[in-house]
Formats: C-alpha cells, structure tokens, sequence
C-alpha cells in the first residue's frame, strides 16, 4: 500500500493516550509516519490533528495554531496532577462559595499575555528529563519555571459550586490544567480539572473528526498545505521547484520582498516545501519527501 501524505482529525476518546492513538492510527494506515500537532492527557477528549506521511515534516506548524477547550474545573480541592488522576492534598471547604460575578472577574484576569507554571506532571523538560517522568520514577518534583502563554479568550458557561465550567481559546504551550489550577488559587479555594474536551485547533473542529474506533484506513486525507496556510506563498517555475527539491536556494532578489521571513513553496498550486527568507533569496528549511514527484 503505497504511503499517503495529509492531515487526519481524530475524536480522541478517554482513557487513551496521544501516543495510543497515533499507534492505532499507523496500524490502519499500515504506515508509521504519523505523527500530531499536540498531545492531549489520557483522561482529555476530542480533537487530534493527526499528520501523516510527508505532513509530518509540517506538525509544528499545525501545532502553533491557537486551541479551543471546554473544561471542568473542581473548585476546593487540589491534586499533584492538577486533574482528578491524581490524589488530592488539599481540601478547602468555603463556608460561602464566591458569586458569579467574582468568578467571572477572577476569570478575566488570566486573559492576554500571562505566565503559567506548568503542571508538576507534565512533558515540559527539566534538565533533559520529562517533568512526569521525573516526579514518578524519583518522587521528587523538579523545579519548573513559569513561562509566557497566550489567553485570546475565557468564558464562564456554568457555576454550580463547587463544579465551574468554562471555554477557552489559548495559545501553543497553555496547560488548561495550570490555568484552572492557577484560577482556583486566585479564588484562594485552589482547583483540579475534572474534564477537557478539545473543541478547536486552528481551523479545524472537533465535529469534523472521525471516532477512532471507526477508522478503516481508507478514510480522506487533508492535503498537507491546509497546516501552513497562514504562510506567506511563493509560486515557483518548475527549474526553481527542481532546485528546491534538492535544498537549493532561489534566487529573488529582483522582486518586490515579501513582508515575510518564512514562506511556503509552490508549484501548480501543489506545495513542495517550506523557505526562509536569506537575503534576496528563499532556502528551503523543509522539502517534502514527494517535492520530485511534483516537479518531474
């Protein structure tokens, strides 16, 4: 069976890792490049960007896109995992839980620029070591270092103490885990997920995900360039795609710059590689594997 390149949307069930369903996904497919532009935690539900193929040398890209959730925070309890798979180690009891309106003007603190914490139980490295696989292996918890994460957008769809549910847009790198565990300390309650759901990566839907217990395998794929249809474009001559293909610059120099430093790299409308701007011309970063095919 020959090997197919493109993008795949999955509805991740729970109790089913991101690796676990990537190797669902390659034993289908019989291919194993496959890849996705973001993991979701096992007990997390819905969308997947899967990449498979020569979309795989793109998933980075696919993975800045900004992410859409819905989650369930449990206010009054927190957990080493900042989620209900871990065991609580503190419990606060309000003798009146906030109103709603103090909820939702806590909420509208954590929008824009912020800095997070990652969860102590998560991929972030900490001197080459992943931070989970650290805290489980030593019982020591490393030590991580807040960084910048992007909030576009944070509404409150349901208080009923001490379950609070909300929807938020966020940017590559944003735990929901930290920002409902960093909301409930805000509230002085302290906070753990006890669901998340993946509505939205970019412009791609949960809705329009396949459950993955019915894959067959011959299912549509999503050429490749929809991952980095937010970049600049540049049509190639077929003497240029040929000189890509083989990780050769081009030379533009005699045209009008692109206000750009990164580009994609066409011919015939068909996506042969990723450039960056190196003066008066492109170097290709990325070729993909079937650039020749498209130039012969």
């Amino acid at each position: 069976m020959p090997v197919r390149h493109g993008v795949l949307l999955v509805d991740k069930p729970p109790g089913l890792s991101s690796h676990d369903a990537v190797a669902r996904v390659r034993k289908r497919f019989a291919t194993k490049a496959v890849g996705h532009t973001g993991t979701l935690d096992p007990f997390a539900t819905g969308l997947l960007v899967l990449v498979l193929g020569s979309a795989t040398r793109l998933a980075r890209w696919g993975a800045r896109r900004p992410k859409t959730y819905r989650a369930v925070a449990r206010l009054g309890q927190s957990t080493t995992t900042d989620d209900l798979t871990g065991p609580v180690v503190e419990e606060r009891r309000p003798a009146l839980w906030p109103d709603i309106d103090t909820v939702e003007e806590t909420m509208r603190r954590f929008l824009g620029e912020i800095e997070q914490r990652p969860p102590d139980f998560s991929a972030k490295r900490v001197g080459g070591v992943r931070s989970y696989h650290a805290a489980r292996t030593t019982g020591a918890v490393p030590p991580l270092v807040p960084v910048p994460v992007t909030v576009y957008r944070i509404e409150l769809l349901e208080w009923a103490p001490p379950l609070l549910t909300f929807r938020a847009e966020v940017g590559a790198g944003t735990y929901l885990r930290a920002l409902a565990r960093d909301l409930g300390e805000s509230l002085a309650l302290g906070a753990h997920l006890v669901e998340l759901r993946r509505e939205r990566v970019g412009p791609w839907l949960v809705e329009e995900a396949h459950r993955l217990d019915d894959l067959t395998g011959s299912e549509p794929l999503t050429p490749p360039e929809i991952l980095v249809g937010d970049l600049a474009r540049i049509d190639l001559t077929e003497a240029e795609a040929r000189a890509v293909s083989h990780g050769r610059d081009i030379d533009r120099a005699g045209e009008a710059a692109l206000d750009a430093t990164e580009a994609g790299l066409y011919v015939e409308g068909r996506l042969v590689a990723i450039g960056e701007r190196r003066g008066g011309a492109w170097h290709p970063t990325v070729v993909l594997r079937d650039a020749q095919e498209a130039v012969r």
